[in-house]
């Protein structure tokens, strides 16, 4: 087969100013100076990729704070377990957050900080021995406060936000909090999932219910989610499941939830964050966005600036 050489010098070109540009100076990263303000900060940021997903979301906090829609905030057990409890909680109470769902996993980290000031156990030196999520107190107690607050109507978040409200650090609890200001935490348990599972005064049908009652309360907002904010921070399969369901069940029983803004705050990306937060949902006219990053620095980050444009 003979391949003739072509001739180069016919290639066709056109002049540089002609061209769309995805990259211009105007967009670019600005040095901090010290003593600057951390606005300044902020709006030095380049305007490229994340920076414009976070810009997004701040601003659709903002709004929703300001024409008061709700901002619900999912979570896993990480960004507890790295130190954010106190940058949750002002958001809870500054009104930056209306709403908190996490796994089990949370509300034990939550709970444990709460009471004695310290969680997260060194899990592989207790699986060696079988003594893993073998203390007594945490299971104890938090079974102790579903049975209560079955027997008072209450689900497993506000069970266990009032029994934290008597403990020392209830003013780093998450669930404290919510009890105390009536900001619904809600609890999403998986049955065998969590360390008081193992606990002898386990109730299976207890924990069944309290979750399910939360299920139902997190369905609630849901319902109310048009014009508001998700985000999803740091949980890969439960709470975007959970939340695929619950908008389902608000969307039949037929409340409109189509325009609003999605974010998930993860350290990866994940299959069902992708999915599930950022684009299912969002189809009908909403917008979703994934942020990858570490929880110590993007949260605080994220509610510094919200706060810089509520100001």
């Amino acid at each position: 087969m003979d391949f003739p050489p072509l001739d180069f010098s016919k290639i066709r070109t056109y002049p540089v100013a002609d061209r769309a540009n995805k990259v211009a100076v105007e967009a670019f990263a600005k040095p901090h100076a010290a003593g600057a303000s951390f606005a300044s900060f902020l709006d030095a940021l380049p305007d490229f990729l994340a920076v414009q997903d976070l810009r997004h979301v701040v601003g659709a906090i903002a709004s929703a704070v300001q024409n008061k829609r709700p901002v619900l905030l999912m979570m896993g057990a990480h960004a507890i377990k790295v130190g954010l409890n106190p940058i949750i909680v002002d958001a809870m109470r500054r009104g930056f957050v209306n709403a908190v769902a996490f796994n089990g996993a949370g509300a034990i980290h939550d709970f444990e900080l709460c009471y004695q000031g310290e969680t997260s156990e060194d899990v592989q030196r207790g699986l060696n021995d079988g003594s893993f999520g073998m203390a007594d107190e945490t299971g104890r107690m938090m079974n102790a406060a579903l049975a209560d607050g079955l027997a008072r109507g209450l689900g497993a978040g506000r069970a266990l936000g009032e029994k934290a409200l008597a403990f020392p650090n209830r003013h780093l609890s998450i669930m404290a909090a919510g009890a105390e200001i009536r900001v619904p935490v809600t609890v999403h348990i998986g049955i065998g999932t969590d360390i008081i599972h193992q606990h002898p005064t386990t109730n299976g049908a207890h924990l069944g219910e309290a979750s399910y009652r939360d299920f139902k309360t997190f369905a609630a907002v849901c319902a109310h989610l048009e014009g508001g904010v998700v985000l999803n921070v740091g949980s890969a399969v439960i709470m975007p499941e959970v939340f695929l369901k619950a908008l389902t069940v608000a969307r039949n029983l037929g409340h409109k939830v189509e325009k609003f803004t999605t974010a998930t705050l993860d350290m990866t990306r994940h299959y069902r964050p992708a999915e599930n937060v950022q684009r299912r949902p969002t189809a009908l006219g909403g917008k979703g966005v994934y942020i990858v990053g570490h929880h110590e620095i993007n949260l605080p980050l994220l509610f510094a600036a919200v706060a810089e444009a509520l100001a």
